[in-house]
């Protein structure tokens, strides 16, 4: 069976690039030719996949945003899935984290009625209480590292011993590698983090959000290659709403060339 590391590597390889793309449908953000609702956002990105998959290695729905659609969020999320080619990853930001029970339906929704690829969660419950969606072993499981929105620093760099809370992740995720498929969230806006978890965990893959509106600097992927580590680099409003015009998808791809390296 290929591995989920193998099939993050390939989709690199295959799009010349690191780059994951969020798709946030915003409704006020939305550009207003496509029309209203879920129906406008669901047309919106079928064009922005359309447009971008061969330039990127992944996609990034989150969960948070097709939810404040209600029901017609969830279809639009499971039609964009059958849209998007697949062979480009479709990385799940959800954010999950519950006990193992509970986790188990989860996994299922996501993996089984969502058809991710991949898909965050959150560590809070301890790494057993993660195993339902690690056990599915060609899928990716990115658990929230260091996060980077500023207030995460009062928790996520409180003492645990002689390390930062976000290292003991770190180290904790690594050891529950069993399956070669868990990988760490570290923000482009904490490239000191960035450094200390490279050195914790080399080969897990990465998920690198920040970029773009929230200020990270696309040079911690400089970072990750000199570790020889394998990562994807977020961005989502910066390209998602470049133009609010007739242009916006022509915006889009502007905005994504320019950051491919």
């Amino acid at each position: 069976m290929t591995t989920f590391l193998s099939r993050l590597k390939t989709s690199i390889e295959r799009a010349g690039s690191p780059l994951c793309v969020g798709l946030d449908p915003d409704p006020a953000k939305i550009p207003k030719h496509f029309g209203y609702g879920a129906e406008g956002a669901q047309k919106f990105l079928e064009e922005i996949i359309i447009a971008l998959w061969t330039k990127v290695a992944a996609f990034k729905p989150n969960t948070a945003f097709f939810e404040a659609y209600g029901s017609g969020g969830w279809l639009m999320l499971e039609r964009l899935r059958i849209a998007c080619p697949p062979d480009v990853l479709w990385l799940v930001d959800a954010k999950r984290g519950d006990i193992e029970h509970t986790n188990e339906f989860y996994a299922r929704a996501l993996f089984d009625r969502v058809g991710a690829d991949a898909v965050t969660v959150q560590p809070y419950l301890g790494m057993a209480a993660l195993e339902p969606f690690w056990r599915h072993t060609d899928k990716g499981v990115f658990v929230l590292t260091a996060t980077s929105n500023p207030s995460a620093a009062l928790i996520q760099e409180l003492s645990v011993g002689e390390r930062a809370l976000y290292e003991e992740v770190a180290r904790q995720v690594q050891a529950s590698n069993l399956n070669g498929n868990l990988g760490l969230v570290v923000g482009t806006t904490k490239p000191a983090a960035l450094a200390s978890v490279l050195k914790i965990a080399p080969e897990l893959p990465l998920l690198l959000p920040g970029s773009g509106a929230q200020g990270g600097s696309v040079a911690v992927l400089d970072q990750v290659k000199a570790a020889g580590g394998t990562a994807l680099l977020n961005v989502s409003r910066s390209v998602l709403y470049a133009s609010n015009g007739p242009d916006c998808i022509k915006a889009a791809v502007n905005e994504v060339e320019k950051l491919s390296p």
